[in-house]
């Protein structure tokens, strides 16, 4: 027996691929009646980049990155509310009202796909992709790549079309 969808993991890092990939976490959500748990990795800033110079430690270090991921929750947040509203012209109810949690955990896209995923319970991940690359890396991407191969869950890679390449779908 196929296990039913609960809830979705939808990665996104705000390019046209993951926007469009987020019509398919919608569409799986409405029918499966499934909430949708959106998540954007913020990768840590690393401190090799930084002088260290007088007043420059680590607590400063960490402060930057906590209004880096603060700045980056309230972009999401934003995006999913405009974009909700966008796409609600198009559908009979409301996106928004699908999406249970957003989460803006700084670390690994990767790790923190597949640990949310578990952590959260959820039953499918929804990944958009970008095709770049060589061989798999064309169809696939490397993150989403990296997490097919480390998850036991269903993993939806959506790729973005080329005829609607030109769209911009966090814009529509």
């Amino acid at each position: 027996m196929i296990p039913k969808i609960k809830k979705i993991l939808y990665a996104t890092d705000f390019s046209k691929n993951s926007s469009y990939a987020f019509l398919y976490a919608v569409d799986m959500a409405r029918k499966h009646d499934a909430k949708i748990v959106i998540l954007h990795s913020v990768e840590p800033i690393p401190i090799a980049s930084y002088v260290y110079s007088g007043g420059t430690n680590a607590q400063y270090l960490r402060e930057v990155e906590k209004r880096k991921q603060e700045a980056e929750l309230n972009e999401i947040e934003k995006w999913v509310e405009e974009f909700c509203k966008r796409m609600d012209a198009y559908m009979s109810s409301s996106c928004s009202e699908l999406v249970l949690k957003v989460l803006v955990p700084l670390g690994n896209p990767v790790e923190e796909i597949l640990e949310t995923a578990n952590e959260e319970g959820c039953d499918a991940i929804v990944l958009g992709t970008h095709g770049k690359g060589f061989l798999k890396q064309t169809f696939f991407g490397s993150t989403a790549v990296k997490v097919l191969e480390r998850t036991r869950k269903p993993v939806f890679i959506i790729p973005l079309p080329s005829d609607k390449a030109d769209i911009d779908w966090d814009k529509m």
